[in-house]
């Protein structure tokens, strides 16, 4: 595929204020893009783009209305980043059905409707790219983040097919899948050892990177793709231990729920009908 020339490109970013959105529309700008972030939280939208010279606007993933407004605002779209996601962590049992549903609506439908607004003027140019931010929890199930886990595994079967559906269109989706990233989502969630660990940076590089290769996959680290062979190949005793160092020990019995109460407050408010 032919890359996408940054410098002078229009990127739309989702829930741009914060985390993994913010830190990739700073390395877009640093490429000579034009970013525009949208945010559930327009007035930190707005603050946050002015770090980097961009452009802050409200929008609710959820809307089919706000993220239509959101790009027609955006005018020519070269690159979509959908990053918008949250991640509420425990038991499934004990979810609220509110939650499930936002999980969900934010990190699946959103995906998939702002991909669904941006295709028909990437296909008429013949030209654009999509990069849809997942998860490697989208590849490893991970207890105590049942929900979290469909949403990335939905979201990257459907990155992967369309990539495959768009071949010759001169359109292209990519599935960027980071291990855990020290932002907000991993607050009161021990970081380290077994865990591969990145900083959002890391993710943010590699969003901006596949708009050269314009691969399906990008897994941050890289290597983390070793383990789908291997979980193929070894017995599933193995995997299985492996699985509850990495996860279930850290989210079912050592989560931080004081550090992590102002996030999870932010998630139920998000959760709320609008």
């Amino acid at each position: 595929m032919t890359p996408i020339p940054l410098d002078g490109a229009v990127v739309a970013i989702t829930g741009g204020a914060r985390g993994i959105g913010l830190a990739t529309a700073k390395a877009f700008a640093a490429k000579g893009s034009r970013v525009f972030i949208g945010d559930l939280d327009a007035d930190l939208a707005v603050k946050a783009a002015a770090e980097f010279g961009g452009h802050g606007f409200g929008l609710d993933v959820r809307s089919r209305k706000s993220f239509a407004e959101f790009l027609s605002t955006v005018g020519t779209l070269d690159v979509l980043v959908n990053n918008a996601g949250i991640m509420p962590a425990g038991r499934y049992n004990d979810e609220d059905d509110a939650i499930t549903d936002a999980i969900l609506d934010i990190n699946v439908k959103g995906v998939m409707t702002g991909t669904k607004l941006a295709l028909p003027g990437m296909l008429d140019r013949k030209s654009g790219h999509i990069v849809n931010v997942a998860s490697y929890l989208g590849k490893v199930p991970a207890a105590g983040l049942a929900s979290y886990c469909a949403s990335k595994y939905a979201v990257v079967g459907f990155s992967e097919a369309l990539h495959d559906e768009l071949v010759g269109t001169g359109v292209t989706v990519t599935a960027v899948l980071p291990s855990a990233v020290r932002t907000e989502l991993t607050a009161g969630v021990k970081l380290g050892g077994l865990l591969p660990t990145v900083d959002p940076e890391d993710i943010a590089a590699a969003i901006v990177a596949t708009c050269d290769k314009r691969r399906a996959v990008v897994a941050v680290p890289r290597w983390m793709r070793a383990y789908e062979p291997t979980a193929a190949l070894a017995p599933d005793r193995l995997i299985a231990a492996i699985r509850g160092r990495l996860a279930r020990g850290r989210v079912l019995k050592k989560l931080d729920t004081a550090a992590r109460s102002a996030y999870d407050e932010r998630v139920r408010g998000a959760a709320k009908p609008r």
